[in-house]
């Protein structure tokens, strides 16, 4: 099954594919109308909880392998409430292939890595840490996350040896052990050698920890899957709470890079020592990371807002290859004393006002007695206290090392983890 295989070092995939084709036969009656992923939780379809964090992970393209009632997930990839931001495709099967099938009749239309993830259970965990996973191992081809059970004994259990998988046993034990997350990071070559119909748990990826391929790291986070009633009457509160949880707020200049004056070009960009393993352990620390800086170089003719975009885009991509991500990104291109007419004068978003920072906390379900602001300047520690963030200045060092004191504490919080 191996054959010539371009591997999992390559960088972050931008595709994200979910299996959204099982009739759901535990849910009787509940899925006779609907394919499971798009049963209502809270005020939307579960699926759209799974594409709200792509969108934040920095997936571009979402594509959807249906089969039960393709035609509802259809309506649903059309939906803009959805699937705003995303570039979303469906794929049906013809006839029930399996998981394994469903990825095959899809080869077509698959990057040469993805993410894969199953329709009807929520990992809430930082997806790109396994492509530092995969970078780390240039045999993987799989890179599988897993999550730790106190009792394992009704679950499949993942042998492991360091990052690397050795086999699946069909029963764990009482004393707890490592079960399949249902979240993976995939080279599409692995695809060309599957056979439909198949499973991919239990065809794909034993054949492929057998060839030494599968590799995988324990996750901690929200987990559910929605596949009993129960399941399903909990999620309706659970999944809907489990997005709220506190945020790291990053100055630019001077705290995620050396600030060299007006810095607005990639190739004069130069991270903090610690910047990027920073980021890092926000999002492995299940928060939001979020970037608020002041532009006046735009208001004082020096560069333009596209310039702005072209560098966050950049460093979002240099993140996004070590695992780690912004979730989102606020800055202000305005100063009083501006010569470009359209950005000269005083605003409420430029530090050390806190509009910047007020307009995420609206858009985002963020905790802000859990959140924190890391910033150079007093006009940064002034804009985090007007808004209600606990705040640190960062006198320079090492950036990962000020995040992990800030962690330690607890200041940041932290969210309770559910279960299947």
């Amino acid at each position: 099954m191996g054959g010539s295989l371009v591997g999992l070092n390559g960088g972050a995939p931008e595709q994200c594919v979910i299996l959204v084709g099982g009739l759901g036969t535990r849910l009787g009656e509940l899925t006779k109308g609907l394919p499971k992923p798009l049963m209502n939780v809270g005020d939307r379809p579960f699926l759209a909880y799974l594409l709200w964090h792509a969108r934040r992970f920095g997936f571009r393209r979402v594509l959807l392998l249906a089969g039960h009632r393709a035609e509802a997930v259809q309506a649903f990839a059309g939906e803009a409430a959805w699937t705003d931001g995303l570039e979303v495709e469906v794929v049906v099967e013809p006839e029930p292939l399996g998981t394994g099938g469903a990825l095959r009749h899809a080869l077509n239309q698959l990057d040469e890595r993805f993410l894969l993830l199953n329709g009807d259970s929520l990992f809430d965990f930082n997806w790109l840490d396994l492509c530092a996973v995969g970078a780390a191992h240039p045999e993987a081809r799989i890179v599988m996350s897993l999550r730790q059970e106190s009792d394992a004994s009704r679950f499949g259990v993942v042998v492991t040896d360091g990052d690397k998988v050795l086999r699946f046993a069909e029963r764990g034990d009482a004393r707890g052990g490592a079960i399949n997350g249902g979240v993976y990071l995939m080279d599409r070559a692995v695809v060309a050698g599957i056979s439909a119909p198949s499973s991919f748990e239990r065809d794909v990826l034993p054949g492929m920890a057998a060839e030494g391929r599968v590799f995988a790291r324990l996750q901690r986070g929200f987990f559910l899957d929605i596949g009993v009633p129960d399941a399903l009457a909990s999620a309706q509160t659970l999944v809907p709470g489990s997005t709220r949880r506190g945020a790291v707020f990053f100055d630019r200049d001077g705290v995620l890079n050396i600030d060299h004056g007006y810095t607005h070009r990639w190739i004069d960009f130069e991270w903090v020592q610690g910047a990027v393993s920073a980021v890092k352990a926000v999002n492995d620390s299940n928060m939001f990371a979020f970037l608020v800086t002041n532009q006046a170089g735009v208001a004082r003719g020096y560069y333009d807002e596209r310039t702005v975009h072209e560098l966050h885009e950049a460093m979002q991509a240099a993140l996004r290859g070590h695992g780690a991500h912004l979730d989102d990104i606020r800055y202000c291109p305005h100063h009083p004393e501006g010569v470009v007419p359209d950005y000269a004068g005083e605003c409420g978003c430029r530090k050390p006002q806190p509009g910047m920072i007020l307009d995420l906390l609206s858009r985002w379900p963020v905790d802000v007695s859990a959140s924190h602001l890391i910033g150079d300047k007093p006009s940064d520690i002034e804009a985090g206290a007007a808004a209600g963030l606990q705040t640190t200045l960062f006198t320079g060092g090492k950036l990962d090392e000020t995040v992990s004191a800030i962690l330690r504490t607890g200041h940041a919080g932290s969210r309770a983890e559910g279960r299947a």
